[in-house]
């Protein structure tokens, strides 16, 4: 769903939820639940929503990290939270799009235990090389993959990441042979690609962008279906390989069950955020393109990526324990 789309719906919903969103304010400090560890990307941008959206609420905002478990240790503790606006989840996909095809006994329901708040961003993935490589473009390298005995070799930040998915599925659609090495975490993963030991990988462009900028990697081309604003010169995976696209995006999802009046106040503060000159400029130096809109924008968006995730999983034969 893009962006337009969810400004459309967002406009049709505009003027109800302006007076619902005036019947509640907080009597208590928030939090905000970030299913990782701290200093990463999703905890850096939840501390960039904390502290305005304290500052429209008129209460403190933290931001408590609660890694593990693929994020089901965060998710869970938010599911099990009471319904009344003062617990938020900074989730990923994996809550409620990867995770139900990934794990076989997922303690919480993915959809009955949430209620969507908000889109916050989508991060785009670029495709890249080692500097020698003798891919020069994406059909360049899904022919040397096609050439190659014994398959292409990918990295990723571990099983059922982000880099492994989208690279999964990019092996899928080009019908090439690969296979996966994981790693912990994403440095160990760059640091073999750019030694030549591993052929590529796809992970986030604000991991990656600083590193082709310095010669240090070769990037093919950008996940999305269109090019990305910051790396605009790189051409989408996608034509060349009609209906790729991927582009890993975070949002605000509150208790199961929470009302809609104070869904509504934080969904309209959190758009104000989004719109504001501060957080944009931040966005853009990270390399990231806001969203916003409403939360029915973001259940269907939810929706329509658990469609498109499931079949890839299974095909790939991918599980996490």
């Amino acid at each position: 769903m893009n962006r337009r789309t969810l400004l459309l719906a967002g406009a049709a919903l505009a003027a109800p939820r302006i007076a619902a969103a005036q019947a509640w304010a907080p009597t208590r400090p928030m939090r905000i639940v970030v299913p990782f560890a701290p200093g990463g990307a999703a905890d850096t941008v939840a501390r960039l929503l904390a502290d305005p959206l304290g500052q429209a609420l008129g209460q403190t905002v933290t931001v408590e990290n609660r890694p593990g478990g693929g994020t089901t240790i965060g998710a869970m503790a938010v599911a099990r939270a009471a319904p009344d606006g003062l617990t938020l989840l900074y989730a990923t996909p994996n809550v409620q799009i990867l995770n139900p095809h990934l794990m076989q006994n997922l303690a919480y329901d993915p959809v009955a235990d949430f209620t969507p708040v908000i889109a916050i961003l989508r991060a785009p993935k670029l495709l890249v090389v080692r500097p020698d490589s003798p891919a020069r473009d994406v059909a360049g390298l899904i022919t040397q993959a096609k050439a190659q005995q014994g398959g292409m070799t990918y990295a990723s930040a571990g099983v059922a990441s982000s880099g492994h998915l989208a690279a999964a599925m990019f092996g899928q659609m080009a019908g090439i042979e690969l296979l996966h090495v994981p790693f912990r975490g994403t440095a160990p993963a760059v640091q073999e690609v750019m030694a030549g030991r591993v052929d590529f990988m796809m992970d986030n462009i604000a991991t990656l962008l600083p590193l082709v900028r310095d010669g240090r990697l070769r990037a093919l081309g950008v996940s999305t279906a269109d090019p990305a604003a910051a790396a605009p010169e790189l051409p989408p995976v996608g034509r060349t390989l009609p209906g790729f696209h991927d582009a890993s995006f975070n949002y605000l999802l509150a208790p199961g069950g929470t009302p809609p009046a104070i869904i509504a106040r934080l969904n309209a503060e959190l758009n104000a955020i989004l719109d504001s000159a501060p957080l944009a400029s931040r966005f853009e130096v990270l390399g990231i393109e806001k969203l916003g809109g409403t939360p029915e924008a973001l259940a269907a968006m939810v929706r329509e990526e658990s469609g498109r995730w499931g079949p890839v999983i299974q095909k790939g034969g991918i599980r996490i324990q």
